[in-house]
């Protein structure tokens, strides 16, 4: 970008160009709000992260209204419920018949072509390969964000913060340790992930639990598989060719799955750790926390993404309160309303994770428990409502 076009001033400096800050910068600017977006990376490197793709039907609705739903909603796959596994048995819970609601598998890249696409028709300002990005005094009534883009040092004053740049970024961490309260569970295993251009083993996701460990069949189109092993921490890809994978694989499914299985070479492998995290509060003075700067869910219950899509709208919202109607009350209440969905999605990701996983330190009560409420969801309308309620995504 032309230097010249870089403002000396903006109303929203948004820090962070994944699908968090896309989005915000998308719906301020159809409301008439100015924001400049710094990204540490390059948009290439953006586009070429995979992650996972299962959204709440208010996520879906987000999109549709910020004018990025047309392929959504073309491509997009309705999952109107999802299967559990216990010991190679599997069982259904229909989210259609117990709620009314589903979910849409449409994977976070995609998501995000979409939002760049978005962006560049409006002439959004996206700024990608920002360094040294500081934020500068947040607690006044003048704040600024000094950054390196191009080779040259750029400050911007702006009326408010909005932090999306992940748990790694500059955001949270300029907030005082003696002003942040943190929580944080680190389990003690990680998932390894394997991308398959094979078609899907089932129409809807599996989630397994076994003596083995966990597994998860899911997708990311008609012809593209993405399939998850629980592995001890330690584990190095190398130590799983693609031939283990598979194997594992089917001794962890259920018997009419593992025989479906169609197997192919991977295009991508990982292993992930999981680890569930929320810092409070969510903002500090003019600078807003918004995704994973703020709160990380093991993807058990499919909430990462879904959970930043919720902080978008409770901040777009208070954005636009504060300059169309000149009302700071969203903005005053933002933590507190974020936070309060985001700790029940905190809880339902925490309650599937100890559902499904083995735990290299549980007793044999505790496995036996774990045994018995999955056979207890299995029998009672009541649990399988809740559990559904919960993964379609409640109400913002």
């Amino acid at each position: 970008m032309n230097k010249d076009l870089i403002p000396k001033r903006t109303q929203v400096v948004i820090i962070g160009g994944g699908p968090a800050g896309l989005l915000l910068s998308q719906i301020l600017q159809r409301n008439g709000i100015d924001s400049l977006l710094l990204e540490r990376r390059s948009r290439a490197y953006v586009l070429d992260r995979i992650r996972a793709g299962v959204l709440e039907a208010g996520t879906v609705g987000l999109l549709e209204s910020a004018g990025v739903g047309e392929r959504l909603q073309r491509e997009g796959i309705v999952h109107d419920g999802t299967y559990l596994a216990l010991s190679n048995q599997g069982f259904r819970i229909d989210f259609k018949q117990l709620t009314g609601g589903a979910v849409t598998v449409y994977g976070q890249t995609e998501v995000t072509r979409d939002l760049y696409a978005a962006r560049d028709a409006l002439d959004g300002l996206v700024l990608h390969e920002t360094d040294n990005v500081r934020i500068c005094d947040a607690t006044s009534d003048a704040p600024f964000v000094e950054f390196r883009h191009a080779g040259r040092d750029h400050r911007v004053q702006c009326d408010f913060i909005a932090g999306c740049d992940g748990y790694h970024g500059v955001s949270r961490q300029t907030i005082p340790r003696d002003q942040l309260r943190e929580f944080e569970r680190v389990y003690p295993f990680g998932w390894l992930g394997l991308l398959s251009p094979t078609p899907p083993v089932s129409e809807e996701l599996i989630y397994a639990s076994h003596a083995r460990g966990f597994a998860l069949c899911s997708m990311r189109n008609a012809e593209l598989s993405r399939y998850y092993l629980q592995v001890p921490l330690d584990h190095q890809l190398e130590q799983w060719p693609d031939d283990l994978f598979w194997d594992e694989l089917r001794r962890r499914i259920p018997k009419d799955a593992a025989d479906a299985l169609i197997t192919g070479d991977s295009i991508e492998k990982s292993i992930t750790p999981l680890r569930s995290y929320v810092a409070e509060p969510m903002r500090w003075g003019r600078l807003f926390l918004c995704g994973d700067a703020a709160h990380i869910v093991p993807p058990t219950g499919a909430k990462g993404l879904n959970l930043a899509a919720s902080d978008v709208y409770y901040l777009s919202r208070a954005l636009c309160q504060h300059y169309q109607q000149q009302d700071d009350q969203g903005l005053d209440n933002y933590s507190a309303t974020a936070l309060a969905r985001v700790w029940k999605s905190e809880r339902f990701s925490w309650y599937m994770t100890r559902l499904l996983h083995q735990f290299p330190e549980e007793s044999d009560f505790n496995q036996r428990m774990q045994q018995a409420e999955l056979e207890y969801l299995q029998s009672s309308v009541a649990a399988q409502t809740s559990l559904a309620e919960n993964y379609i995504g409640l109400p913002y």
